[in-house]
């Protein structure tokens, strides 16, 4: 409990690592599942043995925003998949805390999802790194620091992803059309293009029925598409569906 009389001194260092003589790596959990929350914070949590600092957990968007702006961690643990609008749209809203020269707040994707499409997402959206749930306790502290550090980190096979991605000359990382929808369209998009009904898609992402017709209307504006039909057409293409 004496740490918080020194943490200010050491507030622009980078965390080191626990055999180190450093400040801990002061981390929150982002993940909608309560008990996996719970799970992580007693597999790594504990200044003492692991050098990790749990200090602040969230289940959505909005309240991981809140909570990341409010304790300015060292590490995020980020789900890609949330209520709200998923892992990406919780990075672009906080874009300035990972810009931050000073002290900036690193991302660490921790998903259940090894999909390509996720993977590259979230690297696109700006985390550093991105590891699999069935990661050991150990490894995953190793990847908190690294990170912390400044280190990508990736489960074996998901960094291949990454490259290809962006080495591919045949499939751009950038697709300026799919650029122009926020992550909540895409989401929609996505379900729509699926065949799910508005109240299928509205009740999927805990947003009114108004709402997603209100989403739809704008990915139909922006694509230059008339209709459902050549939207899953258009997302078909892209091999978003």
């Amino acid at each position: 409990m004496t740490q918080h009389g020194h943490e200010n001194e050491h507030e622009g260092a980078a965390p080191k690592s626990p055999e180190g003589t450093g400040r801990v790596a002061r981390v929150v959990l982002v993940d909608d599942h309560r008990m996996f929350r719970a799970g992580v914070r007693a597999e790594i949590g504990g200044t003492e043995t692991t050098g990790v600092d749990v200090v602040g957990e969230a289940g959505d968007v909005d309240e991981a925003v809140e909570v990341i702006t409010a304790t300015r961690p060292d590490v995020v643990l980020l789900d890609v998949h949330l209520p709200g609008g998923g892992g990406v749209e919780v990075l672009r809203r906080s874009a300035a805390l990972t810009a931050d020269p000073e002290r900036p707040v690193r991302f660490l994707a921790l998903s259940v999802s090894d999909a390509a499409e996720d993977v590259i997402g979230v690297i696109r959206g700006g985390a550093r790194g991105y590891v699999t749930k069935s990661i050991t306790g150990p490894d995953l502290v190793s990847a908190v620091f690294r990170v912390g550090d400044g280190d990508a980190v990736f489960s074996p096979r998901l960094a291949g992803f990454v490259l290809d991605a962006f080495a591919s000359t045949d499939a751009p990382p950038v697709d300026e059309d799919l650029d122009r929808l926020t992550q909540r369209e895409r989401e929609v998009l996505r379900l729509i293009a699926r065949g799910y009904a508005y109240k299928e898609v509205a009740k999927q992402l805990f947003i009114s029925v108004k709402t997603v017709e209100s989403h739809v209307s704008a990915v139909l504006r922006k694509l230059q598409l008339s209709n459902r039909h050549e939207l899953t057409r258009w997302a078909t293409a892209r091999r978003l569906v």
